[in-house]
């Protein structure tokens, strides 16, 4: 499906999201600890008079705990978005572009790390270059399935 996509890191993973689920784009500065929340969630954090649950994405996918940031000077990146009322924060590492994609988007050929499979959509080329389709609505899934696990 072509459209509007955002170009960002996860980790050192390109990957690219369908801006009709993206809400903004926020640079963050402060965020408050939450105790007994599963390691993924990095904590809290305020945004125009809302409170976002930050989820470390990296951390999800790795099934690990979101690691303490120093964001005072430089501030960590998050991709906001709603789900069912409640807002959210995906962190990632980086944001690189926003652009029009005329090409569909690809299946996945070969094989994909067992971590990203819940995730990844297809895959769509960016200067010749592959990024993973992902949905934010599927992290925030991987959410609900970790806990579960757990």
């Amino acid at each position: 499906m072509s459209g509007l996509y955002l170009f960002a890191r996860i980790g050192e993973t390109s990957v690219a999201i369908r801006t009709d689920e993206v809400e903004g784009v926020v640079r963050l500065r402060d965020l408050s600890p939450v105790p007994a929340v599963p390691g993924y969630v990095a904590g809290l954090a305020a945004l125009r008079s809302r409170v976002l649950t930050m989820i470390d994405a990296a951390a999800l996918i790795r099934g690990g705990k979101a690691e303490p940031r120093d964001y005072s000077e430089k501030g960590g990146l998050a991709v906001v978005c709603q789900l069912s009322g409640h807002s959210y924060g995906i962190m990632v590492e980086g944001v690189e572009d926003i652009q029009t994609v005329e090409t569909p988007v690809l299946p996945v050929c070969g094989r994909v790390d067992d971590v990203w499979q819940p995730y990844v959509q297809g895959v769509i080329e960016l200067d010749g270059k592959a990024c993973f389709v992902v949905s934010l609505a599927a992290f925030l899934d991987g959410c609900v399935s970790a806990s579960i696990a757990a």
